[in-house]
């Protein structure tokens, strides 16, 4: 049995991994703590993994401690900076057990990382691309981790594929273009009724292809966020991983 702590607990998202453990055949749950004031009950002593579901302001010293105290970790949390993943990275260099493990991934629903993985592979053919994200009002982070991960691959897309500028006619100071990440113009919806949506447009002369990813419940995170633990228990990816692609056969 795979035992799994569950840091955050207490919401949304947390509350959906607690269940989706207890219809498990192969995990436990060690511990539900609902953040940072419950971590010093979790060890590597009773806990194989850790799912860290919390807020962007407390998730890298969550991430920091557990490491520190020798856990794995399976991380849910967005808004993670290239400076926040460097630390990760360092901790995991100097952690007590050999061969430890953090993965973070932006999103962990199946048809958000096709989409991902389709739009990067779709950019290379496309003069303009822009990447549009629809959540619930709740949400603290704008734009998404997943947004920002698909603008990012995107760009590396276009790039391989020597790619200029896109282009855009637009003139002066104009906040409704959307946030510019790697060169790609993102665009964040909070809106009542909405779970967890991504579009991606891409456009020629004459054309458009148009590839969106819907999550209507949280139960669509829970099959990724149970291989993800799954794959992390098993040892077999050391270090720092970012993304589920990296998990699936793609």
């Amino acid at each position: 049995m795979i035992r799994v702590a569950v840091v955050g607990a207490a919401g949304r998202m947390g509350t959906s991994v607690v269940q989706a453990l207890e219809e498990t055949d192969d995990m436990t749950l060690s511990l539900a703590v609902d953040g940072r004031d419950g971590l010093e009950g979790i060890t590597s002593d009773n806990t194989d993994v850790a799912v860290e579901f919390t807020v962007p302001q407390a998730s890298l010293d969550n991430v920091l401690t557990l490491v520190g105290r020798g856990v794995d970790l399976v991380v849910g949390t967005t808004g993670w900076t290239d400076e926040g993943l460097d630390q990760v990275r360092q901790a995991l260099e100097q952690a007590p057990r050999e061969h430890q493990s953090v993965f973070i991934a932006p999103n962990f629903a199946i048809s958000a990382v096709l989409a991902d993985h389709f739009a990067a592979k779709a950019a290379e053919y496309f003069t303009s691309a822009e990447v549009i994200e629809l959540h619930h009002p709740d949400k603290v982070d704008a734009p998404s981790g997943t947004a920002i991960h698909t603008a990012q691959a995107i760009g590396r897309a276009r790039r391989r594929a020597g790619l200029g500028p896109m282009p855009d006619g637009t003139q002066g100071a104009a906040d409704s273009r959307g946030q510019v990440i790697d060169g790609v113009h993102v665009h964040a919806v909070r809106l009542q009724g909405l779970n967890a949506h991504e579009e991606v447009l891409l456009g020629n002369s004459g054309e458009q292809l148009s590839i969106r990813a819907d999550s209507f419940d949280r139960s669509s995170f829970m099959p990724g966020v149970l291989l993800a633990v799954r794959t992390i228990a098993s040892g077999s990816h050391p270090g720092l991983t970012v993304g589920l692609d990296r998990f699936l056969d793609l």
